[in-house]
């Protein structure tokens, strides 16, 4: 494979935010491939010139995602895209979550408000319907938990502003019932290379009361190493068997949190551009690069 290349694509703006870069790129250099770090949205770029076009970090998609995908999909047609373009398209969007739902998964109960529909109805309805102290208003089109805020029922008036906010400017809103749970347990986030568990990582609850939702590209993050419960393997593993194409997975990521019974459910099902926290596991990197090697041999 001397003459094999590969793209590592991220985003001007990501590009050292990125704390998989430098692993990723020392574990590659110590093997045959040739590899260049790019942004999804260089014009200069030849992608037809690598074997491989892998997302590692296209942060900025979340209010990009038309010019994004069509960005993916002429890519797909002069070399091969990791993730697949069809599961990009799934994924981007947090309407996922309710085919995860309907094929039996355990995921976190989720509620959408579409543009036009009656926001002030819906959110009244989703708040009668589900018994928690607290709730989540977030956009379907979002990472990082960007525009992402917590509220309590007695704030409504404001969560409803937030999501005709996100209505106004085209977006539909996603409404989840905050799991108070994650305060004290965080979320296990258990990371995939070719199908195959590599390691977890416990990150810190994210959404604080009255911080408001952030604009950044992503919220930042308190990450520790973590060991997952064979209850939890076995919810990602079914949320892994429950995407709706036949393509392996290069990469993916499956974020839990528990419900009021304490049991592990989906949050989120990363599949395009997830962080996989190298550096919080012996020899994660390396496993990503020999399984992108494989996929040269493929």
């Amino acid at each position: 494979m001397p003459d094999s290349r590969i793209a590592l694509v991220t985003a001007a703006a990501a590009r050292n935010l990125d704390e998989d870069l430098p692993p990723l790129a020392a574990a590659l250099t110590h093997t045959d491939v040739a590899f260049d770090i790019v942004d999804w949205d260089d014009a200069r770029v030849d992608w037809s010139a690598y074997e491989i076009v892998v997302l590692r970090s296209t942060w900025d998609y979340t209010t990009r995602l038309a010019e994004f995908l069509d960005w993916a999909a002429r890519i797909s047609q002069v070399t091969r895209l990791l993730n697949p373009l069809d599961l990009i398209r799934w994924n981007t969007d947090k309407h996922y979550l309710g085919d995860l739902a309907r094929a039996g998964v355990a995921a976190v109960a989720s509620h959408f408000i579409e543009p036009g529909e009656d926001a002030a109805t819906l959110l009244e309805r989703f708040l009668h319907k589900h018994e928690t102290s607290e709730f989540v208003v977030k956009p379907s089109v979002g990472a990082g938990s960007r525009d992402a805020q917590r509220y309590g029922h007695e704030e409504r008036a404001i969560a409803l502003a937030h999501a005709q906010r996100l209505l106004d400017a085209g977006h539909s809103v996603l409404l989840q019932p905050y799991l108070d749970r994650v305060d004290a347990y965080g979320e296990t986030a258990l990371i995939y290379f070719d199908g195959k568990f590599s390691h977890a990582i416990r990150k810190g609850p994210l959404l604080r009361r009255g911080e408001g939702p952030t604009r950044a590209l992503f919220a930042a993050e308190h990450i520790t190493p973590r060991v997952p419960t064979a209850e939890e393997l076995r919810v990602a593993e079914s949320a892994l068997e429950a995407i709706p194409f036949d393509e392996p997975l290069l990469y993916s990521r499956v974020d839990l949190i528990r419900d009021g019974a304490d049991k592990p459910c989906v949050l989120e099902l990363e599949l395009t551009e997830p962080s996989l926290f190298f550096d919080h596991a012996d020899g994660a990197a390396a496993r990503y690069a020999q399984a992108l090697i494989r996929r040269l041999s493929k």
